[in-house]
């Protein structure tokens, strides 16, 4: 009896590290300033605070646009806070995109701003984002984005009115998402806009 329960605790062990292996079959893996489609890390890595928001930015706003073939976050870290480790605060704004791959080219399907205070955890693999407090939108804009950056609020409206800052950072970090994904993409383009090269 003693060896069948060997047999079975054996048998489910082999099923987990099996199941694990092949989940992450096929996926494609990120920096913490890229991500792939479905997740913007592996899960061995260990988790930055970046990478957690990221992640996040991929698996929640990301996910609420019409879907391509690979979402992109564009995080611009405005200040962080990690003098408590099951509170680390990240003030930014963030932004995600959508794109269609067609040829060498990334055309932007869908994306969006999602400026706040993202809350997040420290875990034996890294961080996690537990919480965002968004900044609102239209008129709700300018009070909540007073509330969530406080004295820090005009560096946040000179960072969210930089579109060249943003759209810099936003070369970047799709330049990184082909290079470690070995895509033989040269450029991306909005819709009614020309080509950007890479």
């Amino acid at each position: 009896m003693k060896k069948l329960h060997s047999i079975w605790a054996m048998a489910i062990v082999l099923l987990v590290v099996c199941g694990a292996m092949t989940s992450c079959k096929g996926k494609k893996t990120a920096s913490s300033d890229t991500a792939a489609p479905t997740e913007s890390v592996t899960p061995e890595k260990t988790m930055t605070p970046v990478d957690a928001v990221d992640k996040y930015l991929v698996e929640v706003p990301g996910k609420g646009y019409s879907q391509g073939d690979v979402c992109i976050p564009c995080a611009r870290v405005l200040m962080t806070d990690e003098s408590d480790p099951a509170d680390v605060k990240v003030w930014g704004d963030f932004w995600v995109f959508n794109y269609k791959i067609n040829g060498d080219t990334l055309e932007t399907v869908s994306g969006g701003s999602h400026p706040g205070l993202m809350h997040l955890r420290k875990t034996d693999s890294g961080y996690e984002v537990t919480s965002f407090d968004a900044v609102g939108d239209g008129s709700t804009f300018i009070p909540t984005a007073k509330k969530i950056f406080g004295d820090r609020y005009e560096d946040f409206m000179k960072m969210n009115s930089d579109q060249d800052g943003r759209e810099a950072v936003r070369k970047d970090r799709i330049k990184r998402y082909v290079q470690e994904n070995g895509l033989s993409v040269t450029q991306f383009k909005d819709y009614g806009w020309d080509p950007v090269k890479l």
